[in-house]
């Protein structure tokens, strides 16, 4: 007989005393069975033995007699109490040889108790395949450990595998001064097939009959875990994070039943190519459904991105094909992350985690695709978490400062205003322009309050100017607007209680909003934009020429500058260092959109120019203002105001023809 080892199992008993002789022997006495009992009854009281108890005509028992020559009551023996037992026993020797075997034991292992008696225990019942419950048995035989508790699974000639409770308890010294051990057997082979069909069934899911998501993460822990190197493997794992495209609609237009009847065919052809992939490996990758219309297809030992980036191509191609459920024709598309890596140092949780993310790369950058775990992008997501969950306190502590760029005149190269532009003076990450958080700030809300701190600060500095240059013309200061700004919070409100605190004159703001954002503005955006305006606060198209352009709406919204987008500003840049000649559509463009803004009555300001070339040929075409670099950097409020006290901010420009 031989079998496998499931460990010796932590019974609450371990530490009580082992069963003793008298104590099998007492087991007798406590339920003798009827026909004794009457036999009793029957027979006279023997000599020496107390009577059974009379009964008074009062209903009591009268004091029962004894008498010295009644004998004592038969007691059955140790022998064939053992002999009788329905529990399959042994007894051994502190040598671990078989001593006696009732028939019990004898008839579970298909022999008979002659034939076992003097056999080594342990190898009846396996007690010596692993190493930690051999010596918890050795600890039993030498009298240190009171018992042992273990489940094994036998090898039966007739039954096939079998399932045995194996108790093993230290027995009192007889009479002779030998000891031993009682090996108790119990057959739980019912118990052991419930148990694990009830594991099944938690175990897998009922729809696909999957692998759960709890089976999935045992089996992905206990991979983590092992060291498959030292036997050979790889040593790293891989991982494909699958979720289907369009899978609520088929729910909630087909309905839930077409819906599982999809999840299952999608199962049973991942289920084949995981098969396909396994062929040419020991192991076949193991596919589970973590919830919803997600699925996952682990590879152990997996030899590199290039074995996964395969499975994902045949995988995609299987799920595209069309799935016929009941005479419906159906196509489906998924995404899926994939992930593979050295399983060294990695957790469950981490690995999810960048499975979890490639998916969502997969689906941001189209669907239908497979997408591999890029560090660089990973870090740079994270970075971006971490700025986003720092951005509220960072406007409480007082961490965001504005710089300004000058925005001069083209006819007279003097500063008419500025544009206040917001850096982060980040702690960690060190000075952030715009692009890095402002739409961080959009997405969570964020922008409204940083917005007010921007346009109190500029307006505030701007009158300082004001005040500081009594004898220049004043300049007005352009902040930039989110459109979650008037969304969520009352602009008209804010701008009229900053300019009544400031004491800057409404004409001396100018707030800008992108094309995109302006275009196509109704309700309460427009509705502000035309307060605003009313106010005296100059409106500015920011970026135009690269969005909607839809030049009907200029005639209609309350504007009164336009930015031209620095695209067709770099596109003058034609001098001795272009690799090209420029393209003459560029400045047609540009001069038919000043043309058309100048006839709507608004002021026209270029972005982007770096050239004195540039600037001429921008002041030829008759642009109003410049802002880029030719002129200046975006920089701090000492030096703009250095800038309002030089005559010409940039002494190259050439004078217009």
């Amino acid at each position: 007989m031989s079998g496998t080892s499931e460990g010796p199992a932590s019974a609450v008993g371990l530490d009580r005393p082992g069963v003793t002789e008298s104590e099998i022997v007492a087991s007798t006495r406590t339920g003798p069975s009827p026909t004794t009992a009457a036999a009793a009854d029957r027979a006279p009281a023997p000599s020496g033995t107390a009577p059974a108890p009379s009964v008074s005509p009062t209903g009591r028992p009268s004091p029962p007699s004894f008498t010295r020559s009644s004998p004592p009551p038969s007691v059955p023996s140790y022998r064939s109490v053992f002999t009788a037992a329905p529990l399959a026993m042994a007894v051994v020797d502190r040598e671990g040889t078989v001593t006696g075997v009732n028939p019990t034991l004898a008839a579970l292992l298909d022999s008979t108790p002659d034939a076992l008696t003097g056999a080594v225990a342990a190898d009846l019942v396996d007690l010596s395949s692993d190493a930690h419950t051999w010596h918890a048995y050795l600890e039993v035989l030498r009298g240190r450990r009171p018992e042992l508790s273990c489940a094994r699974r036998l090898k039966h000639p007739t039954a096939g595998a079998l399932w045995v409770q194996v108790t093993v308890t230290r027995l009192p010294p007889g009479e002779d001064g030998a000891d031993g051990v009682l090996l108790a057997v119990a057959d739980i082979s019912a118990r052991r097939e419930l148990q694990e069909r009830l594991r099944h069934l938690e175990m897998h899911d009922p729809v696909t009959r999957l692998p759960n998501r709890t089976l999935f993460f045992e089996r992905l822990t206990a991979a983590l875990e092992e060291d498959s190197s030292a036997r050979g493997g790889s040593g790293r794992i891989g991982l494909c994070y699958l979720d289907l495209d369009g899978f609520k609609a088929v729910n909630d237009t087909l309905g839930h039943r077409i819906g599982d009847r999809l999840l299952t065919a999608v199962a049973e052809r991942l289920t084949r190519c995981a098969e396909e992939a396994g062929r040419t490996r020991t192991a076949t990758p193991l596919v589970a459904r973590l919830g919803g219309d997600e699925f996952a297809v682990l590879v152990e030992d997996s030899t590199g991105t290039e074995q996964l980036a395969e499975l994902a191509e045949s995988v995609l191609a299987s799920v595209q094909e069309p799935f016929d459920l009941g005479g419906r024709r159906l196509s489906v598309s998924a995404s899926i992350g994939v992930v593979e890596r050295h399983a060294a140092g990695t957790t469950p949780t981490a690995l999810m985690q960048a499975a979890d993310t490639t998916l969502y790369w997969a689906k941001a950058d189209g669907k239908s695709r497979w997408t591999l775990f890029d560090p660089e992008r990973n870090a740079h997501r994270m970075t971006r978490q971490a700025l986003a969950s720092t951005l509220r306190p960072a406007i409480e502590r007082g961490e965001f400062a504005l710089e300004y760029q000058p925005l001069v005149g083209m006819e007279d190269d003097r500063v008419h205003g500025v544009e206040a532009l917001i850096r982060w003076h980040h702690p960690q990450f060190g000075t952030l322009t715009p692009n890095r958080f402002i739409h961080l700030a959009e997405e969570d809300g964020s922008i409204v309050p940083l917005g007010r701190w921007v346009l109190r600060t500029a307006c505030e500095q701007a009158r300082r100017w004001q005040v500081e240059h009594p004898d220049d013309p004043p300049i007005f200061v352009s902040v930039n607007v989110a459109v979650r700004q008037v969304w969520d919070s009352d602009l008209v409100a804010d701008v009229a209680e900053t300019l009544d605190e400031t004491g800057l004159p409404p004409h001396l703001l100018q707030l800008e909003l992108t094309e995109s954002a302006v275009m196509g503005s109704s309700g309460r955006p427009l509705q502000a934009l035309k307060a605003l305006s009313d106010m005296g606060v100059r409106i500015a198209i920011d970026d135009f020429g690269t969005g909607y352009s839809n030049l009907a709406y200029l005639s209609r919204l309350p504007v009164s500058v336009l930015k031209l987008d620095g695209s067709f500003v770099r596109g003058f840049q034609y001098e001795e260092r272009a690799a090209a000649p420029p393209n003459p559509a560029d400045e047609v463009i540009v001069e038919a959109m000043v043309q058309l803004a100048h006839r709507l009555g608004l002021t026209v300001t270029a972005e982007c120019v770096e050239t004195s070339a540039q600037a001429t040929r921008l002041r030829r075409i008759g642009c109003d203002t410049g802002q880029g670099w030719l002129y200046s950097r975006p920089v701090s409020p000492d030096r703009i105001s250095e800038l309002l006290a030089t005559p010409g901010v940039q002494a190259d420009v050439a004078v217009k023809p």
